[in-house]
């Protein structure tokens, strides 16, 4: 036995051998672009996260903990591919970790690990489309507010919540969301494969369960959580890199540090948070109508 092995077996000093590494990624939030308040889940904001996940070259997997009840089906596909494009670079497993919930594009996030993990009552699934407006014309007639609107192009708008639906308005966006709905699929169809059980009427009809469920449709892989998992897979000894975005909400605020310790607000900042508060308050609304339709 060589000194080296020998000192690796030391319980302490630098030749100490560590144990092996993973490294953890938390996806949280609804996916899209999001605002000063928010920065969402958009692949702008997390792709350096994931370089910086996959970086280490002694490490064994990447875990991404995902917490979402979906949003932007373009930020979901974009985000997917960029962790299996880096997974084959690196040639490294991915772990999914399902926490409240993992649905819709959350679960198209999910569908991007090699293996997909989740508590017995994570919700887990809605793998449709949905889209959701207000019809306020007969509101603006009764106020005897008249709409005018303008355009070159007879389908330029075909979607006025000011003006009567259209059935072709209607058909439209039906079809666009049929597409979306086959690419969704295709997703779920190449990640899971045979591992799906459940009947394809079932799976793909946006219907969401819990997470014994969603293991009987095949949906997940295993019920358990981050750590228990990855320490029985790789020992009591693996060691968790959670990796953290690198600016926080203060800077994106355009706070800095003044007198002492207190911070102080840059010129013009005051100015910029008021202004962003209404769209923040109505940016947090949509969140929270997203959850909703989970019951969360």
């Amino acid at each position: 036995m060589s000194l080296q092995s020998l000192l690796a077996k030391l319980p302490f000093g630098p030749w100490r051998k560590a144990g092996p590494l993973v490294s953890v990624v938390r996806l949280s939030g609804v996916i899209g672009q999001g605002g000063a308040f928010r920065p969402g889940l958009s692949l702008a904001a997390v792709a350096p996260l994931l370089e910086r996940a996959f970086a280490p070259k002694d490490q064994k997997a990447v875990a991404l903990v995902i917490n979402s009840p979906g949003g932007s089906p373009v930020q979901s596909a974009l985000i997917a591919k960029r962790i299996r494009d880096l997974a084959e670079e690196k040639k490294l497993p991915v772990f999914a970790f399902c926490e409240d919930a993992a649905a819709s594009g959350g679960y198209w996030l999910a569908c991007a690990a090699d293996e997909i993990w989740a508590d017995e009552s994570s919700i887990v699934g809605s793998i449709g489309v949905v889209s959701s407006g207000f019809g306020l014309h007969a509101l603006i007639e009764k106020h005897g507010i008249e709409r005018r609107l303008y355009t070159a192009g007879d389908k330029k708008v075909l979607l006025d919540p000011f003006s009567p639906e259209r059935e072709d308005g209607v058909a439209h966006l039906k079809a666009l969301q049929a597409d979306v709905h086959e690419a969704f699929k295709a997703m779920v169809r190449a990640r899971r494969g045979t591992r799906l059980t459940g009947s394809e009427e079932e799976l793909f009809s946006g219907a969401f369960w819990a997470g014994r469920r969603a293991l009987g449709l095949g949906l997940i892989d295993g019920l358990g959580d981050l750590r228990a998992v990855l320490r029985g897979r790789f020992g009591d000894k693996v060691r968790l890199r959670v990796v953290q975005p690198e600016r926080g909400l203060m800077r994106r605020l355009g706070l800095r540090a003044g007198s002492g310790d207190a911070p102080a607000l840059q010129a013009g900042a005051l100015d910029q948070v008021a202004e962003a508060l209404p769209t923040a308050a109505l940016t947090a609304l949509e969140d929270r109508l997203v959850w909703a339709r989970l019951g969360l």
